[in-house]
C-alpha cells in the first residue's frame, strides 16, 4: 500500500456552520486514524493550513476518502502527492527499556 501526503488550506474565517462541523469531522478522523487509514493529521498554529499523511492503493482512492471529510467542503487548494519516503519515529520499533 502507498503512503500519500494530503496538503489543503483552510478559510481564512471561521463561520458557525463550520465550526459546528468540527466535532463530526475530528469523530472521522479519529476513527481513520483508529483503522491506520490516516498516520498522521496536522494543522498549522495560525490554523490556515493543514497536512494528513495517508495509506491508499492510489491517490484516486485517497481522494475519495479525503473527499469525505465533514469539512471538505470548506477546505482549499486540495493537493494529493504520493511520497516515495516516509520516515517516523512512530514507524520505527519502539526503545527497549531494561528497567
Amino acid at each position: 500500500m502507498a503512503k500519500f501526503v494530503v496538503s489543503f488550506r483552510l478559510p481564512d474565517a471561521f463561520e458557525e456552520d463550520f465550526i459546528s462541523l468540527i466535532p463530526r469531522h475530528r469523530a472521522y478522523i479519529n476513527r481513520l486514524l483508529e483503522e491506520n487509514v490516516i498516520e498522521a493529521y496536522a494543522i498549522s498554529a495560525d490554523r490556515s493550513r493543514g497536512w494528513v499523511t495517508m495509506n491508499g492503493q492510489h491517490d484516486a482512492a485517497v481522494r475519495s476518502i479525503v473527499e469525505q471529510f465533514p469539512l471538505y467542503r470548506y477546505l482549499r487548494e486540495v493537493e494529493i502527492d504520493e511520497l516515495f519516503i516516509f520516515d517516523s519515529a512512530a514507524s520505527r520499533f519502539p526503545r527497549i527499556s531494561l528497567n
